[in-house]
């Protein structure tokens, strides 16, 4: 389980060193059987959206993590990375609003990420 909880750091470190708005990460291993963890957060261009997604893939490979599929970067409006056990929804503002999975996924645990964020240091 540490190795999950690891994934999810480097996720959100990751993020929030290219400045994601808004990241949420949902506990759903009672909730979900497709991950243990689903994380969301935003930007407000399709420039930042894309540069989130690749800081995240890219901080996750060093960390040797297999990034088994992503999604929407060409449009780079909801991109998806699949790590396994943490599934990743980089939003454009806009998006994020009209999918709206928080109110989807409702049932499942926040965790709190404040502790890796810098702007909370």
């Amino acid at each position: 389980m540490t190795e999950i909880k690891e994934i999810l750091e480097t996720t959100v470190k990751a993020a929030d060193s290219k400045r994601a708005e808004n990241i949420v990460a949902l506990d759903m291993e009672n909730v979900s059987l497709l991950a243990d963890y689903f994380v969301i957060m935003n930007a407000d261009s399709n420039r930042q959206v894309d540069a989130i997604a690749d800081e995240i893939i890219d901080q996750n490979e060093k960390a040797g993590v297999t990034i088994r599929h992503t999604e929407g970067q060409r449009a780079a409006e909801w991109i998806l990375i699949d790590l396994g056990d943490v599934i990743v929804n980089v939003f454009q503002t806009d998006q994020r609003k009209y999918y709206n999975l928080e109110k989807l996924w409702s049932e499942a645990t926040s965790v709190d990420v404040k502790p890796w964020l810098e702007a909370m240091a």
